[in-house]
């Protein structure tokens, strides 16, 4: 058992003082109040502890994640790369005293044959696996279930070829039968409708080619969780498509969705590590501080991030405090005793 208190601990959507962090055996920490840590060797930080930022759309092959976690996140989600390179990032990243953040990963791009993004240059040899029937689907399911993934990444890219509806459907069902989330890339007119009624349950994406419909947001709102990537278009600089997408999102969190922080890294000249552009794009689609913390962390993590200055929840002043954010782990050693 190990002890950790700061000046004040961000946690379970609230800012607490006079709480400590006490972490199990299986890395995981839990706020209990600060009269219960011990005097004799309990870890003191000045700032503001909370669960380890997440960017939940990365690319491994097209970024280094040590500059990323460098940067201040803690864990990643790859969706989409080369099965054997994942796991074996994925077990250097759990090794004690990396410099790496946590992997999470699909392993390879499910895809209709020529599909999406078997044309483009940037996808390395081996990062995508065509699928023709509903056999395929269970196959590639199980391939990347025993190669480690926790998520299956699917495309559906309106802009070349597709899945047909019922071989989505299967390969989304035996994705769920096995325990895995199903991520899809979603891209052109009636993709968002085919990830949907598939049941898949999460976007790598908010959608940005059109406006979607009312009722269609709603009903992603009601079965759905998406990624936000906001940033990938225009890049700061102002882009139709964000408005689409911004448009998108704020309608979506109006109707109770839930939204997770993600940057598609490795897509551009994103910045590594804590993205301000996405923060406040997202505060422009609707989410107060808390939930943008919300959207970027999970409490049962065993990386945690610690914010040197202390948090800043001023709405202005928020996305520059956050990105101030460092990674730590159970061994971590805090600035200041």
């Amino acid at each position: 058992m190990r002890w950790l208190i700061a000046d004040s601990v961000w946690w379970g959507g609230r800012l607490r003082s006079r709480v400590a962090l006490r972490v199990g055996e299986n890395g995981i920490a839990k706020p209990v109040p600060g009269e219960l840590a011990p005097v004799a060797g309990t870890r003191r930080f000045r700032g503001t502890l909370l669960p380890g930022l997440v960017d939940a759309h990365v690319h491994a092959a097209l970024v280094d994640l040590t500059a990323v976690r460098a940067g201040g996140i803690g864990s990643v989600w790859d969706l989409g790369g080369v099965p054997k390179d994942l796991e074996d990032l994925a077990e250097r990243a759990r090794q004690p005293g990396t410099d790496l953040p946590l992997v999470r990963y699909a392993g390879p791009f499910l895809i209709a044959p020529g599909g999406y993004p078997s044309d483009r240059s940037w996808a390395p040899a081996g990062s995508w696996r065509e699928i023709r029937s509903a056999a395929d689907a269970h196959e590639a399911v199980a391939e990347a279930r025993s190669a480690g993934a926790s998520l299956i990444k699917v495309t559906a890219h309106a802009g070349g070829p597709l899945l047909p509806q019922d071989t989505l459907t299967s390969l989304v069902g035996a994705a769920h039968a096995s325990g895995l989330e199903v991520v899809v890339h979603a891209e052109g007119t009636g993709t968002v409708a085919a990830a949907l009624d598939a049941g898949a349950g999460i976007l790598a994406h908010t959608p940005w080619t059109e406006r979607l419909d009312d009722d269609l947001v709603r009903a992603c709102a009601e079965r759905m969780r998406w990624i936000s990537t906001l940033d990938i278009h225009g890049w700061g600089t102002p882009d139709p498509a964000r408005e689409i997408a911004v448009d998108n999102l704020r309608r979506f969190l109006g109707y109770g969705g839930s939204v997770r922080y993600g940057t598609d890294l490795g897509n551009g000249p994103l910045p590594a590590g804590v993205n301000v552009r996405e923060i406040r794009a997202l505060q422009e689609a609707g989410l107060e501080p808390h939930a943008v913390l919300s959207a970027m962390t999970e409490s049962d993590s065993s990386v945690l991030s610690v914010v040197d200055g202390g948090l800043d929840l001023d709405a202005d002043r928020f996305a520059d405090s956050l990105a101030t954010a460092r990674a730590i782990d159970g061994t971590a050693l805090p600035n200041h005793c």
